[in-house]
């Protein structure tokens, strides 16, 4: 578990992506705590060193194999029923699958709020219905599925969707795939949504 303490009242929750607690997620949480938040990435993996971006295939079945969404999700939940009573405010933000993860944990009690970058499986829990507030991050295209139709299915209640230039992976400056304007919009889109959801 990666964590960053700021003797605050609010924490943020960072789920990781497939790959693991890398230089992207650490980098992350660094911008994140300059918020004044409490900051912990757990690793889901439960693996000492993190896989490389090349070894983007053994690290997926590595996720589904040996973790799977449903298990991450009883791991977040178990933190947060250890971390309930120490803080005001608890968020969840979450890359890729860490995205899904944190979908699937907005229903839960003692969750005020949860932002997601490109989770694609969340095509897979539509039927969630978030119980704090969403915020869902997409790029303009993924190669598996219609993001427009995705979106369209997800704006409920409590849910809101935005589409940004670039690809899966667009917020991570270690990725080809990086794109640094939709990257520093989509931040301080959530550092406001954060900053809402704790006044």
């Amino acid at each position: 578990m990666y964590t960053i303490q700021n003797n605050s009242n609010t924490l943020v929750i960072v789920l990781h992506e497939i790959y693991g607690i890398n230089q992207h997620m650490k980098q992350f949480c660094q911008l994140l705590s300059a918020e004044k938040v409490d900051v912990i990435c757990p690793n889901l993996l439960q693996l000492e060193e993190p896989f490389e971006y090349t070894e983007e295939n053994i690290a997926y079945s590595h996720f589904m194999e040996n973790i799977g969404f449903s298990n991450a999700a009883e791991k977040v939940k178990n933190i947060l029923n250890d971390v309930k009573n120490k803080y005001e405010n608890v968020l969840i933000v979450g890359f890729s699958v860490g995205a899904t993860i944190a979908w699937l944990c907005s229903k839960e009690d003692g969750v005020d709020g949860i932002v997601g970058y490109y989770g694609s499986r969340i095509r897979d829990y539509t039927e969630v219905k978030p119980k704090c507030p969403a915020l869902l991050f997409f790029p303009e295209k993924e190669v598996s599925f219609d993001v427009d139709q995705l979106i369209s299915s997800l704006l409920t209640k409590n849910v809101e969707v935005l589409k940004w230039r670039g690809e899966h992976g667009f917020s991570n400056p270690f990725s080809t795939k990086y794109n640094e304007e939709s990257a520093n919009g989509a931040f301080n889109t959530m550092v406001c949504f954060c900053q809402k959801l704790r006044s």
